[in-house]
Parts: C-alpha cells; structure tokens; sequence
C-alpha cells in the first residue's frame, strides 16, 4: 500500500503555492529542531512554479543554516550553458536566497568518475533532511532512468546515460533544439539517497506527466518505472495538478 500523500490542485499555479507551502514549513520545522538543514532541490521547468513560489514564501528563514545540493547535471556541460541545471538553480533560487553553502556538480569537471565520488562524500556526511524533487516523463527520480535505475546502488552519485525518453522529455520542455543536441550522458543522484532522504516533496504538473503520476501510485514497485519506490517513504507528499492527475480516478 502506498504511504504517498498526495495533493491535487486544479491548475500549476496552485499546485505550485501549496507544494511551496508544505516545503516551507517543513524547512521552518527542521531549522527549529536543529542547528543546520541540509536540502536538494530539482531542476526542470517543471519546478518553476514551486521554485517561485517557494522563494517568496521561505526569505524570512535563516539561509546561513541551509546546505543546497542538486540532483543531476549533464557530462560535459559548463555551469554557463543555458541548460545547465546548475544554472537553472542559480537563476530560480540562488540568485534569490542565499545559503550558507551550495554544492554544485561539476558537470565539466575533467574526471567526471572523481566528481561523482567527490559529490557522494558530501552527500553522505550527514542526513539529508528534505528533496525537492519532480519527475521524468518515464518515471525518473533524477537521472535514475528505468535502464539503469537501482533501488539499492551502493553509491551515491553515478555516471549514467540517458535513454530515449528522457532525452525527448528535454526537448519537450524546450531546454533543447533538438534530440541530436540533448546530451547522452550525465551525473545523477542515485535512488538511495532519495530512500534515506527525511523528507521528499515531489511536484509533478502537466499533462505529460500523467502517464508517470499514475504509473507511480499503481504500477508494481519496480525499475520500470522508478519513482514507484516513492510509495515506500514515510515522509513524502505528491503535488498534482489537474492535467497530471487526470489518468488517476
């Protein structure tokens, strides 16, 4: 049986205030219990609405408490490029909030091997008490697709390529041209952390996603579609909008 709470709103901006909401307070509960709080955040258009949202609401918070990860960043790309997620995170919330610490992925990093081993130590220093999360058009948490997804990796971040589906997705979503300009490859987060995670707040609109959504909450607890293993949290809600729900009844 599923433990996802799930809250359905009848357009993306609502979905993107409640699930704003519901990341804010959590935020302001773990602050008030600890002295630090360490947070991954996604980045996709599909987390512009809780992004702006979520700013607004969190500025009175004591950032200087607050370490920033993010989840995924393509191989090879330079923190400047458009589609860098990296950027994507510095212009939705960096650029607004101010952290005591972020830690990037270095996509461009000349070993990427030595920077997904860098990027797991940070990582797995302490708990991490909250991500932010989405997810893919073919039920990646991450870059966690089905073809290399693993619910037990033994690490933390990996090299993974791409599959089809997700590398249309980001067409679809406007990040690039084409398909033939979507890089193959990138560095992701693995399932684990999200299952070690204190916290998941996973915002998924659009009708894009509503194959996904369903897949998620119905489909068996498999690598065919990852974000099933969600189901198994103790502490994770699911933000819907309208179009991303319409498949579920």
């Amino acid at each position: 049986m599923s433990q996802l709470n799930v809250i359905t709103s009848p357009d993306r901006a609502t979905m993107g205030r409640a699930a704003a909401t519901h990341a804010r307070g959590l935020l302001e509960k773990i602050l008030a219990a600890q002295p630090r709080a360490r947070v991954i955040f996604a980045c996709a258009p599909s987390q512009d609405e809780f992004l702006e949202n979520f700013v607004a609401q969190a500025r009175n918070l004591d950032w200087s408490r607050v370490t920033v990860f993010h989840m995924d960043e393509y191989v090879g790309l330079a923190a400047t490029h458009p589609a860098s997620f990296r950027n994507y995170l510095r212009a939705h919330l960096l650029q607004h909030l101010t952290p005591g610490e972020f830690h990037s992925i270095g996509g461009d990093a000349a070993d990427a091997a030595a920077e997904c081993r860098r990027y797991a130590a940070l990582l797995d220093a302490a708990p991490i008490d909250l991500i932010c999360l989405g997810i893919g058009e073919n039920g990646h948490i991450a870059f966690n697709d089905p073809p290399v997804a693993n619910f037990d990796d033994p690490v933390s971040a990996k090299i993974v390529e791409l599959d089809h589906t997700c590398r249309q997705q980001q067409v679809n979503d406007g990040c690039y041209p084409t398909l033939a300009a979507v890089p193959t490859h990138a560095i992701s987060l693995t399932i684990p952390v999200f299952r070690r995670a204190k916290n998941l707040s996973v915002v998924v609109p659009g009708p894009r996603k509503a194959a996904a959504a369903r897949a998620t909450l119905r489909d068996p607890i498999a690598t065919a579609c990852p974000a099933t293993i969600l189901r198994q949290h103790p502490a994770a809600t699911l933000f819907l909008d309208r179009d991303s729900a319409a498949l579920l009844t």
